[in-house]
């Protein structure tokens, strides 16, 4: 049983997330200023009242908010927003919001019909490594959600320019080029040694709860096989000088295997993690 104030608010972000990418898309049609202010400004409210659900639920549970399907959707998506809240107010790149927080919105909104209820954490899951596993995954999967974002925008501008030297309507929202490939190595690399700390806390975890380091499960794999994307690159991008059409679209893989890695894992694959 949730509590009252925690469904409340919870729905509460949920709406709120939809306000703000109904006006990201306002913003892209219109062009006007107050638009895209009005849209960070419900964006970040919805990540407040969010936040605070997270909190009130923790505080019912007494311990972190990650032990099923719906609490993990929850903070993948909070992640998401934290790291996008945080890229738009730095870089003020408006028409972002039009790419990432429909990721947000998709997943709270499936967070939002699954079940809520408050159960009590399985054995396996009894472990302060766990509590650092899944909050280095879920800056990880914040990072890694924004370069994909900004990975399609650079996809579309670059398209755009190849056929139409002048750049019209929503494409002059869109920066340079060069600027989306520096934000997009940017997430990626803020994103991946969080993601190493991933699998680094997960094979501690694991041991501790099943006696091995690595078992070959499904969600271990494909969580071997993002980092490995991200890995490349990387590697490809210092080493070989990958940038722009080729990095873009490296992110994006990257970004549907995170995807894969919690969705179908879970949803198509058994192993140890099905119960997450």
């Amino acid at each position: 049983m949730i509590s009252e104030w925690e469904n409340n608010l919870f729905g509460l972000a949920v709406v709120l997330y939809l306000a703000g990418m109904v006006l990201y898309f306002l913003y892209t049609t219109r062009r006007q200023e107050r638009t895209s202010r009005l849209a960070f400004s419900i964006t970040g409210a919805a990540f407040v009242f969010h936040t605070v659900a997270m909190v009130i639920r923790s505080a019912e549970a007494g311990r972190l908010p990650f032990s099923n399907m719906y609490e993990f959707t929850s903070l993948f998506a909070w992640g998401i927003a934290l790291v996008f809240l945080f890229v738009e107010w730095r870089y003020h790149i408006k028409a972002l919001g039009s790419f990432v927080t429909p990721v947000v919105f998709g997943l709270i909104g499936y967070a939002s019909v699954l079940p809520k209820e408050i159960t009590p954490l399985v054995p396996a899951l009894q472990s302060y490594w766990l509590q650092f596993h899944v909050f280095t995954a879920i800056l990880a999967y914040g990072g890694f959600g924004v370069s994909f974002g900004v990975s399609i925008m650079y996809l579309l501008r670059e398209r755009k320019e190849s056929a139409d030297k002048t750049l019209r309507g929503f494409y002059q929202l869109i920066p340079n080029l060069k600027a989306l490939d520096d934000l997009n190595y940017g997430a990626v690399a803020f994103a991946f040694p969080f993601m190493t700390l991933v699998l680094i806390t997960g094979a501690i975890w694991a041991e501790r709860a099943w006696g091995t380091y690595w078992s070959w499960d499904p969600k271990e794999t494909w969580a071997l096989i993002t980092w490995l994307i991200y890995a490349v690159y990387l590697h490809a991008r210092l080493t070989y000088g990958w940038k722009g059409h080729r990095a873009a679209w490296m992110s994006i893989i990257g970004f549907l295997a995170v995807l894969f890695t919690y969705f179908g894992v879970n949803l198509l694959l058994a192993g140890l993690h099905s119960y997450v």
